[in-house]
């Protein structure tokens, strides 16, 4: 069974964060619209969705993304950057405490769940404005037992490690070679972004489809051309508070 775990959207959601893009006003009932469609289209391709009670006093709080990361043998409850975000770990911890261990971030770290990429044994944080090396540093101490590795990523003009590379399947990744450095992931199958689709490099794989938005065409025919079975959403009203397919849910496999 696969579980996601999403939150319904604050009414203060005009008020989220902003770091790499204009700040303009969001149409509150379109992104509801477009989360319970989002919802929806993890509810059709198999998943169990528990769906959260909205944060009225937290703008930030439908990415869920941010709060945890998941691993087969653990959870990690992060420390977001943003100190506004930080209670959003508090309602998380709850929804993941029935299904797995947690292993917790702690001060002076901070790191952002977008920043997270875990490929195979590695994990790949970006270093941007809401994850710093002392996240790093305890995550090396908090999973070596486990074997996995925590590594730093410079980024360039993006907001998340997610927002410049995801991962398709187990051997393919989708980047933005003009956010990141391509030379880390030398390991792995590259399928770049269009070059007129720059946010188009995040995309969430479950249950053998790739959650994709409606937005960037270019770059999902770049996929199908590989064969990979897309379930598109349209995230537009959300991508105004900076947001993407990854941030809205927390999958268990």
């Amino acid at each position: 069974m696969t579980i996601a775990i999403t939150r319904k959207i604050s009414p203060r959601f005009n008020e989220c964060e902003i770091t790499h893009i204009e700040r303009t006003p969001i149409d509150l009932e379109i992104a509801r619209q477009q989360h319970t469609e989002y919802v929806h289209a993890l509810e059709e391709i198999g998943c169990e969705v528990i769906e959260l009670h909205e944060e009225p006093e937290l703008p930030d709080s439908v990415f869920v993304e941010d709060t945890a990361f998941i691993l087969p043998e653990l959870a990690v409850i992060t420390r977001p950057g943003a100190d506004s975000r930080k209670p959003e770990t508090e309602t998380i911890i709850k929804a993941l405490s029935p299904y797995k261990v947690l292993v917790h971030i702690s001060e002076p770290a901070t790191i952002d769940g977008g920043d997270v990429l875990v490929l195979d044994k590695k994990i790949y944080v970006g270093l941007s404005t809401r994850s710093n090396t002392q996240a790093i540093e305890q995550l090396n101490q908090l999973l070596n037992q486990y074997g996995y590795q925590a590594i730093g990523v410079e980024l360039t003009d993006c907001l998340h490690l997610k927002s410049a590379i995801t991962k398709v399947d187990e051997e393919t990744l989708l980047i933005n070679t003009d956010w990141v450095d391509e030379s880390h992931f030398s390991d792995f199958n590259l399928i770049e972004v269009h070059a007129s689709e720059p946010y188009a490099a995040n995309c969430l794989p479950v249950r053998g489809h790739i959650i994709y938005p409606y937005a960037f065409p270019k770059t999902q025919a770049k996929l199908e051309a590989k064969g990979f079975k897309i379930k598109n959403v349209n995230l537009d009203e959300l991508a105004k508070a900076e947001g993407a397919v990854t941030c809205c849910s927390l999958i268990l496999e």
